[in-house]
């Protein structure tokens, strides 16, 4: 019987493999957890919440640079594989764990699914590029969320035979998990109780080439400012913590804090912030992952970035890229907001963890 391991480590990637963790509960599988992610409201509490198995390794790696992170990941992870023995292990996105499963699992001659394969921001100054390119130039099945993915592989010289479109795991996790956030009375009640029930956008902010320049940092807290001035709405911010620690160290933390209408806020749950996101009015945000959700939820976005390896996101006009200048940021929340919001969400129709594992076993 095929053994299949699964090997994840952050928030995103738990949100995202979630169908694929429900689908082969039953299956001969295992799951390897890195714990790249350390905080646990950013980490455990999803797992409890969108009732998933709890994973059968906790590695408790942790947060450090790159190179050391990456490296002890390799280590432990190797460790695991030689005592499960899988025939193929599933990998998704484009963080250090995908990287570091990937090439012990390669190393080991053990088959490896790349899930989201062939995104491309062609910004090689971005860890998560160089990560997603070598993972996909190892792996066997690569599964593309959209034909744009698909061609970004192909141009590479990967055979096609390997690669198959199914969508994105993404929608699947939104669909389920959004029917069990608005079934559920505390979560509305926090919603209620957090908004007023008033409009407001909601912001995320965490990527490293804007958290860790104090000049990009500042052109941006300057732009939220700017932001509230103008549209008299409150801001919902769940702050990161790597990002609350750079606002204190750059000393720009008590010019979001203080001002009546940002609401600064500890990071939540995953179905709570879904809630938030499908109930604003705009999100503002850098994160990929969030790009596809707003999409999906047909909420305008506009993203903190001159690039985005999600560009079906620009192409339905669901979203802009409008990087950190605060005129520009001002200018593109005025054309999101004045949009259509009547776009088709260009990742699936919720199937794409079934398709999955149907490949893969039939394979």
């Amino acid at each position: 019987m095929l053994k299949i391991g699964i090997i994840l480590g952050t928030r995103p990637e738990i949100i995202k493999m979630s169908p694929l963790i429900r689908g082969l509960q039953n299956k001969n599988s295992f799951l390897i957890h890195t714990n790249q992610h350390y905080s646990e409201n950013m980490d455990k509490i999803f797992f409890e919440e969108l009732n998933l198995k709890r994973p059968d390794y906790n590695l408790n790696i942790g947060s450090s640079s790159h190179g050391n992170q990456t490296g002890r990941m390799l280590v432990e992870i190797e460790k695991v594989l030689l005592n499960e023995k899988p025939d193929i292990v599933l990998v998704q996105g484009d963080t250090n764990t995908v990287l570091a499963g990937a090439l012990a699992a390669s190393k080991l001659n053990i088959k490896i699914a790349h899930i989201e394969a062939g995104l491309r921001s062609f910004d090689r100054k971005m860890p998560e590029e160089t990560n997603r390119v070598l993972t996909d130039h190892i792996s066997h099945y690569l599964f593309a969320p959209t034909e744009i993915a698909k061609k970004n592989i192909l141009r590479e010289g990967i055979l096609e035979k390997n690669i198959f479109v199914v969508g994105n795991t993404i929608v699947d996790a939104t669909v389920q998990n959004l029917k069990i956030a608005e079934q559920n009375k505390d979560i509305c009640t926090f919603l209620s109780n957090l908004t007023g029930n008033n409009e407001y956008f909601l912001l995320t902010l965490h990527r490293a080439e804007n958290t860790d320049s104090v000049e990009n940092l500042s052109k941006l807290v300057f732009a939220i400012t700017q932001i509230v001035k103008k549209y008299q709405k409150q801001i919902i911010f769940p702050v990161h913590p790597r990002t609350k620690k750079k606002l204190i160290e750059f000393g720009l933390f008590n010019d979001l804090s203080k001002n009546n209408l940002v609401k600064v806020i500890e990071p939540i749950g995953y179905l709570e912030f879904l809630m938030l996101e499908k109930n604003a009015r705009l999100i503002i945000t850098d994160s990929g992952g969030v790009q596809e959700e707003a999409c999906i939820l047909n909420v305008p976005c506009v993203t903190l970035r001159e690039n985005t390896e999600r560009p079906e996101t620009i192409l339905v006009n669901s979203n802009i890229l409008s990087g950190c200048e605060p005129e520009k940021i001002l200018n593109s929340i005025d054309f999101m907001l004045n949009n259509n919001n009547t776009w088709e969400n260009p990742f699936g129709k919720g199937n794409s963890g079934e398709k999955i594992i149907e490949i893969l076993l039939n394979k």
